[in-house]
């Protein structure tokens, strides 16, 4: 016997569970903030520190709504009204993936950059803390979904 099944999408899922326990949307976006902003927080920790610390201070975690036009760390956007993300100085992708040497243009033409070396900081934290970033937002989703049933 064969399965069938039907793929509904984000949107069509978050509606029908919104229909069947009021409230989750709102305790999965809560939970989405916590994740982004306990990311933004273990990735400044381990982030290289320049010399005057003002990019380890620009990493924060906060809903794309919040921030229209300023992409986020891993450059994605999404079209969810609860996303949530992590932002820093623009400088971030070169201190994570590092820089060849070059001839500068610019202010100072004709100058040679020696480059720089990767840093990596953003993606490996991320890695490590996904699986328990996914797993509080379904824990906060489980939680709503309990209540709501009188759980």
């Amino acid at each position: 016997m064969a399965f069938k099944t039907k793929v509904l999408g984000r949107e069509a899922l978050m509606r029908k569970l919104e229909r069947i326990t009021p409230g989750v949307t709102e305790a999965a976006a809560e939970a989405k903030l916590e994740v982004a902003q306990e990311a933004a927080k273990r990735i400044a920790a381990v982030a290289p520190v320049g010399v005057s610390g003002d990019y380890k201070a620009s990493i924060k975690g906060a809903r794309q709504a919040d921030n229209p036009g300023i992409t986020p760390v891993g450059g994605q956007q999404s079209k969810d009204p609860d996303a949530t993300a992590v932002y820093a100085d623009y400088i971030w992708r070169f201190l994570e993936f590092g820089t060849a040497p070059h001839i500068n243009g610019g202010l100072f033409p004709g100058t040679a950059h020696p480059g720089t070396i990767r840093q990596p900081h953003v993606f490996p934290t991320w890695k490590s803390y996904r699986k328990n970033a996914r797993a509080k937002i379904s824990r906060a989703i489980s939680k709503a979904v309990k209540t709501s049933l009188g759980k």
